[in-house]
């Protein structure tokens, strides 16, 4: 196996891009194994690192099928429900509370 070419931060070549930078060009990596790396320095730490992907051999995302649309809707929908009163609270449950606001605090919320 070949090692990577390393590129520093700001210096990669204008045809290879990160996973994020191909999504807002609606592509994706298709497959391909990454082609580059791309370091940015620290002070303290290690540098950060990015996986570069060849922008030629993308291919386009892969568009939401219905049957998409309602896995995603009924994710979010369990993100919303409150396991305790089982009401959607209308915004996602805080992992750190586990539950919706008034049942994390009934005593701010008591009538």
């Amino acid at each position: 196996m070949a090692a990577l070419p390393v590129y520093r931060w700001r210096l990669a070549p204008d045809d290879y891009a990160t996973r994020r930078q191909l999504r807002a060009r609606g592509l994706r990596p298709g497959g391909q194994d990454v082609a580059a790396q791309l370091e940015r320095p620290r002070r303290r730490r290690g540098p950060l690192v990015a996986y570069l992907y060849r922008i030629d051999l993308a291919k386009p995302v892969r568009p939401m099928t219905p049957a998409r649309w309602a896995a995603l809707d009924k994710a979010n929908t369990a993100r919303r429900t409150c396991p305790a009163c089982r009401r959607d609270a209308g915004y996602v449950i805080p992992t750190a509370l586990g539950t919706c606001v008034p049942c994390a605090t009934p005593e701010q919320y008591a009538a």
